[in-house]
């Protein structure tokens, strides 16, 4: 069932308000309440920001490789795509999660920005923070904790730029589903999350570490982590009949149970949000008087609008309309607008026009309309 709203419209200068909450097609609450997650922690927002289920969503912790979507943000803030990058000793001893880079090889920073968030590579994230840092981590470091404030991490803390366990290195469910939110904005990290494999020099691919991406459809991308402190975590998004939602699950037990956990919680995300027909091409907003005996004008949305809208949040309706119009009107002639809001947010939008045109009679007809008008007059006089 779709919202939809048919109120009496007078025949005047229209500013209304609506409510849509007619008793039929009212906004349907949530249905049940969040899955059981398996998990210490997790966080889940809509597309509009709404929080839709949390659980020790402050709790400061390890992300491990979850930090790597900072790490890739500051780089494609400090460097070019295209730019070269010399691999040092450094970088190519990084251990666990690696694309096995070696010392003194060339690499482009997609390159290896892909690898890093693809593969979870370590050696990648660290070679990228040597190369914008200027042979400094702790200064790549500075510059991910400057961005973090910048965002209103405030539960979060970096000190290295991979997520390997080290002291003070933390974040919350809270701050890493606003990073993963931010870091889908932008249109390379969304396309290197969205990859199941990538592709190095010398013939060397690797799959995703996501599961997830493979398994199950609504899964727009995310970054998976795991290490002993940070146990199996990933933050991500997914997307269905036009809603999107943002999740991030900290510390399951196994890679397994993260999997089932991130799916279980964006999933039901998802049932939160359902399309609506906000403004709808077979409906009359409003009618408008033409004079001279002649008809009415109807006044409707040249097309139809669906959003993808959050249960139980009520629309509100705001029609302008004229009272009457001047003859000639032509067909799809602008003569009005509607405007749908969610909670003082504009959802949609569109003007309305003439569903048909009406003609301005000539001269005879005017001249007829007026003694039929004088004559009723006169009559209602009389009686």
């Amino acid at each position: 069932m779709e919202y939809s709203v048919r109120p009496l419209m007078r025949r005047a200068l229209l500013a209304a308000v609506v409510v849509i909450a007619a008793a039929p097609v009212a906004p349907v609450q949530a249905s049940s309440p969040p899955p059981a997650i398996d998990a210490s922690a997790w966080y889940l927002v809509g597309q509009d920001g709404a929080l839709l289920a949390e659980r020790n969503e402050r709790q400061q912790r390890p992300i491990a490789s979850i930090t790597k979507l900072m790490t890739a943000i500051v780089v494609i803030e400090h460097a070019g795509l295209s730019d070269i990058v010399r691999v040092s000793p450094l970088a190519a001893g990084v251990g666990e999660s690696t694309v096995y880079l070696r010392a003194g090889e060339e690499l482009t920073i997609a390159t290896l920005l892909r690898a890093m968030l693809v593969r979870s590579a370590n050696d990648a994230a660290e070679a990228l923070a040597l190369d914008v840092g200027k042979g400094s981590t702790a200064r790549f470091v500075a510059l991910m904790n400057t961005k973090g404030e910048e965002l209103g991490l405030t539960d979060t803390n970096f000190e290295n730029p991979h997520g390997l366990d080290t002291r003070g290195h933390v974040s919350s469910a809270r701050d890493t589903t606003t990073l993963v939110r931010y870091a889908l904005g932008i249109p390379f990290i969304r396309d290197a999350l969205s990859r199941s494999t990538v592709s190095l020099p010398g013939g060397r691919v690797f799959p995703t570490t996501d599961d997830l991406l493979v398994s199950w459809p609504p899964l727009v991308g995310g970054k998976t982590g795991h290490t002993r402190g940070a146990g199996w975590s990933q933050a991500a998004a997914a997307a269905a009949r036009g809603a999107t939602v943002y999740g991030t699950v900290l510390g399951s037990d196994t890679r397994s149970s993260r999997n089932d956990a991130l799916e279980q919680l964006l999933a039901f995300g998802l049932t939160q949000y359902r399309p609506v027909t906000v403004i709808d091409a077979s409906r009359t907003y409003a009618e408008a008087e033409t004079g001279y005996g002649r008809p009415v004008v109807e006044l409707v949305a040249p097309r139809s609008v669906a959003r993808s809208i959050r249960r139980g949040v009520p629309l509100v309706e705001r029609v302008v309309a004229p009272s009457s119009v001047a003859l000639p009107v032509r067909k799809g002639q602008r003569l009005g607008r509607v405007e749908v809001y969610e909670q003082n947010e504009l959802v949609a939008s569109s003007n309305l026009v003439a569903a048909a045109a009406v003609s301005e009679p000539g001269l005879l007809g005017k001249a007829r309309w007026f003694v039929t008008q004088t004559a009723e007059n006169f009559l209602g006089i009389v009686t």
